[in-house]
């Protein structure tokens, strides 16, 4: 079991249940907009989230933010100590460094004081594109030059007698960054911070998360995780939610189910299931902080995969011609037309418990 660090109120590690983290995409400087894309995110089931600071009007803008929300906040830091120092005082849950290019030993023991002051940790942060040349010229940008390179800096930190850490160490290349977290996680107790970096747009950059992570969730590695996409970080979350509970880590609060379609579908099955899982996001998320069951909701095209296969949802709609026969249990309850069957469905989540 690896050791336990704190985030605020988040544990990462130590058996705690992964923690999901996701990256602002605004300027930090723009407070309001950093608040409203944290709500955003905490919306969606987001339990850290990490602001980049380049500038000290940055780190000043943190202080503001910090002030205006209780969501773990850690600040991402390259090239300049002070600007990881004045994060720290502006009230950093977390500071994201790469020790590497952070700067001589002095810079890094500044980092390390300020955070040992807040009893704050530090995630040594490594990536393919940041390796060190003595690295790459003896190992190339493979994984082994990204585990040295994690656990070298590690050591700079313990050696400061400095143990709050988590690490991270991220590739494109999705092989490498299995094979990497796998060399690491043999090598030390830290919690690990998985993730595929630049992963890219939405569909692509969750299919090789999906892979990474989902083999890493698998072996039993990771303590806290990201799923990077270009674009919506509400996605991020959505998407790290569903790979966690796609490798069995936590029950999605409603589960929908559909079928891939065919040609007896004779209603518009997709638009019916993007409106049907937009519109139930919200009420999972009330009913698992209520601390309710589980639900699963079937969407279906047609009578075949309707309440016959679907017939252990708790909920569902079979697709007929411009209609859905609405069903619970494999119950029939009510034929509703095609225009109907989202608000209808969603209504019957809504109530379930009085069904």
């Amino acid at each position: 079991m690896k050791k336990q660090i704190q985030v605020r109120q988040v544990k990462i590690g130590g058996g705690a249940p992964v923690a999901v983290q996701s990256m602002l995409n605004v300027h930090t400087e723009d407070v309001e907009a950093c608040l409203a894309q944290i709500k955003r995110l905490e919306d969606a089931g987001c339990d850290i989230v990490r602001l980049a600071v380049p500038t000290m009007e940055a780190a000043a803008a943190f202080g503001e933010i910090r002030k205006q929300t209780d969501m773990p906040l850690v600040a991402d830091i390259h090239f300049d100590y002070r600007l990881a120092v004045a994060a720290v005082e502006n009230g950093a849950d977390k500071i994201r460094i790469n020790p590497g290019n952070i700067g001589d030993d002095d810079r890094v023991k500044a980092v390390v004081d300020a955070c040992k002051k807040r009893q704050i940790p530090i995630r040594v942060g490594v990536n393919s594109g940041s390796l060190e040349k003595d690295l790459l010229e003896l190992y190339g940008p493979t994984a082994r030059a990204l585990a040295e390179s994690a656990l070298r800096n590690v050591r700079r930190l313990e050696e400061m007698d400095f143990t709050d850490i988590a690490v991270s160490l991220k590739s494109s290349d999705v092989p490498t960054t299995i094979e990497a977290y796998r060399l690491v996680d043999k090598a030390c107790d830290y919690p690990l911070h998985i993730g595929v970096t630049e992963a890219g747009t939405r569909e692509s950059g969750i299919i090789k998360s999906a892979v990474g992570l989902g083999t890493l969730l698998m072996d039993g590695i990771g303590d806290t995780m990201r799923v990077s996409l270009t674009g919506d970080p509400a996605a991020e979350v959505t998407a790290a939610r569903k790979i966690l509970a796609a490798c069995g880590r936590e029950k999605e609060p409603i589960n929908i189910v559909s079928c891939p379609t065919c040609g007896r579908t004779k209603v518009d099955l997709e638009t019916i299931v993007l409106q049907v899982e937009e519109a139930l996001a919200p009420i999972g998320r009330k009913r698992q902080e209520e601390g309710k069951r589980p639900l699963t909701v079937a969407v279906m095209g047609c009578e075949v995969n309707g309440p016959g296969e679907a017939r252990e949802a708790d909920l569902g709609v079979a697709g007929g011609n411009g209609k859905g026969l609405l069903f619970r249990k494999g119950e029939k309850l009510k034929v509703v037309d095609e225009s109907e069957i989202t608000s209808a469905l969603v209504e019957l989540v809504k109530h379930y418990e009085d069904i």
